[in-house]
This record gives C-alpha cells, sequence and structure tokens, in this order.
C-alpha cells in the first residue's frame, strides 16, 4: 500500500471512531506514552483538527516508577509535542508505593488508576470533555481472549468500551479499536515517525504477552488469519447480548441483594426466582459496584457461589458453609441464600498480579 494510502486510509479509520459527542470547540486530551499507537492517534487527530476553527489538543504523559527507560519515554513525548507546538502535561506516579483504592489490586491496575486520575484532574483544570487513548483492535482482541481464557462473564468477553465516562462530564475515547497495531505503524512510517519500544511488552511471562505473541500470533499465522477481527465481533456481539442482559441483572439485583451498614451483603434466593443462569453475571455487577478486585474472580468462584444460593435447589451437591475468595471476599450460606463481605487484608506486592495485566 502507498504512503498517501497509508495516510488517508488511517485518518479516515479514526474519523470513524470518534463519537457523535466529540467537539472539537473544546479543549482534547490525547493520552500519549511515545509508543506506535499512541503517537499514531496523536499525529491523526492532529491532521484532523487542522479543518477546525479554534480545535485545542492537549497531549497528555504519565512517567510510571516501573521501567527504567521511563524518564526518556518521557522526554520523547514532551520534546514531540513541542515540536508540534502543542502543549504537554505530565505527571511522574510512584506505583510502587501508591495505596491501593482495592485490595487485590495489581501493579497495572494500580498504574490505570492513577493514569486515568491524572487524565480526568486535567480535564477539569482545562476543560475537556474527552480524553483519547490508542488502544488498538489488537488490544480489544487480547482483552477479550484474556477474560474468556480467565473464566469471565459475558460482560468481560465484550471487552473495553468505545467510549466510558470517566467522571461526570468527562469521557474516555478509544478511537482506535477498529485499527489494527501493524496499521499504527504503517502509519507513522508513511509520515516518517519513529516511536519508543517498551521491552517490557516482549517478555512472555506476563499473561498478555503470551497471548499476544505465541497464541494470536500464531493462530493469525496458522489457520486462522482473522482471528483477531473475529475475536472483535465476537466481542461486540457480546456488549448488545450484554446490554439486554444488564437490564435484567439490575432487576435481579434490585430484587435480591441486602446491603447492611457493616458493609456486608444478603443476597436471597427468592428475589432471583429459579433461573440460576443470570447469576455468575449479577455476581460480578454485584463485585463492580462494591469496587471489590475481580482479577482472580473465576467462573469456578461464580458457580460455586450460585450453587451456594441456590442450595435448597442444589441439595445434592457437595456445597460449603462458607468459602473465602480471591480480594479478602469471605462467602458464607445462609438459610434462602448467602452472605458476602469483605475482610482486611495485608498489603498487596506490587509484583504479585502482575501477571494478569490489562492493557494501560
Amino acid at each position: 500500500m502507498s504512503n498517501s494510502k497509508n495516510f488517508s486510509g488511517f485518518l479516515e479509520d479514526v474519523s470513524r471512531g470518534l463519537p457523535s459527542s466529540w467537539d472539537w470547540r473544546q479543549p482534547v486530551i490525547i493520552g500519549v506514552s511515545g509508543g506506535a499507537d499512541s503517537l499514531a492517534l496523536l499525529h491523526s487527530l492532529v491532521e484532523l483538527s487542522r479543518g477546525e476553527k479554534n480545535a485545542l489538543v492537549v497531549v497528555a504523559h504519565v512517567e510510571y516508577d516501573l521501567r527504567v527507560e521511563a524518564s526518556c519515554d518521557r522526554e520523547f513525548v514532551v520534546q514531540h509535542a513541542e515540536q508540534l507546538g502543542f502543549s504537554c502535561y505530565w505527571k511522574k506516579v510512584c506505583v510502587q508505593n501508591a495505596p491501593r483504592a482495592k485490595q487485590g489490586d495489581g501493579t497495572e491496575a494500580l498504574a490505570r488508576r492513577l493514569r486515568y486520575d491524572f487524565f480526568t484532574q486535567l480535564a477539569f483544570e482545562i476543560g475537556a470533555r474527552h480524553v483519547a487513548v490508542g488502544h488498538t483492535c489488537d488490544d480489544q482482541a487480547e482483552t477479550i481472549l484474556h477474560r474468556l481464557l480467565r473464566g469471565t462473564g459475558l460482560g468481560g468477553v465484550a471487552g473495553m468500551p468505545a467510549t466510558r465516562e470517566l467522571s461526570e462530564g468527562v469521557s474516555l475515547v478509544r478511537p482506535l479499536l477498529h485499527v489494527r497495531r501493524q496499521q499504527t505503524q504503517d502509519f507513522l512510517q508513511s509520515i516518517g515517525q519513529n516511536w519508543r519500544e517498551d521491552e517490557s511488552n516482549k517478555q512472555l511471562h506476563f499473561a498478555r504477552n503470551f497471548l499476544r505473541h505465541r497464541v494470536l500470533a500464531e493462530v493469525e499465522r496458522g489457520p486462522y488469519p482473522a482471528a483477531v477481527e473475529a475475536l472483535v465481533r465476537f466481542g461486540e456481539q457480546a456488549r448488545v447480548e450484554m446490554s439486554s442482559r444488564l437490564r435484567k441483572i439490575d432487576a435481579v439485583i434490585e430484587k435480591s441483594v441486602e446491603q447492611k451498614h457493616d458493609g456486608k451483603i444478603l443476597i436471597h434466593q427468592k428475589g432471583i426466582g429459579d433461573d440460576s443462569s443470570i447469576v455468575p453475571e449479577a455476581l460480578i455487577e454485584i463485585w463492580k459496584r462494591k469496587g471489590w478486585p475481580r482479577q482472580e474472580l473465576s467462573s469456578k468462584h461464580l458457580n460455586q457461589l450460585t450453587e451456594m444460593i441456590f442450595y435448597e435447589i442444589f441439595k445434592g451437591a457437595a456445597i460449603p458453609n462458607a468459602v473465602d475468595l480471591p480480594g479478602g471476599i469471605h462467602a458464607r450460606l445462609l438459610a434462602g441464600g448467602v452472605s458476602l463481605q469483605q475482610k482486611c487484608l495485608p498489603r498487596v506486592s506490587p509484583s504479585s498480579c502482575l501477571k494478569e495485566a490489562e492493557p494501560l
């Protein structure tokens, strides 16, 4: 493909990925790590903004204390923003010693939260309504496959949403979700722009890297060359189905869940009825609302809880009276249901959950 086609085609793809609420008259924040994806996003949005009167593009970067090359990444991004004539706001965050908002949070989950906290704060300060980040189609496929193998519900395999609320009035936008990772590199090469490489992305002891380099790459080279696109379509179908399921889940939670003052939750089987199929997804939604860690929560745990809730129906099964779940959640069998409560846990080592990392 010629450079001109790479350039124009990429811009069209990015433009289609912008939400209808996108407004160039408001400041736009672009999260830039220095890697190919975020840098391609920056250059494409800069090009798309050229025909817009008074468009204001702001670059934002977070420097983590997790890699010795982090300061070089920051210098690269700052210098690049200056060359383009844009303001660059950056912040150095100490992930190693930062308090975890949720017990059981891994290092990558914590880094992601700190990053989005900074973006949200910056958005309020400069009056931005949208924060754009460079997650690609490949990131989406890896996320879906990772969650599927880990044992997630329908909401998990729906993947990352194209837009989601960071805070009231501020939305996170992912314009590249239908763009392949190779396309971002082709686009940058077409304009003669280099980028930074994160060597940790090649370390196969990280689960996502293993899926990227050993599973998806081999599958695409072999019998399923469109595996990434197929996974993304599966996620989209799951998202449509999930929107319908969420309405049912909300109704189930409203009827069956009782919140106690001490933080304990009671789940009454009577409020659910006889259909246990929706319970695992309702449990995931409860975990989300409570802010409980979900990295290690598997389908096995969800099925075990479902059997406890429906104890009167599953009388023949070997159902425990109590069970300890990941993240310090203690479940206890009650007459007609289950109680859930989070126990106090010791501080988690920053490196303990790296293998379950999700894209920042």
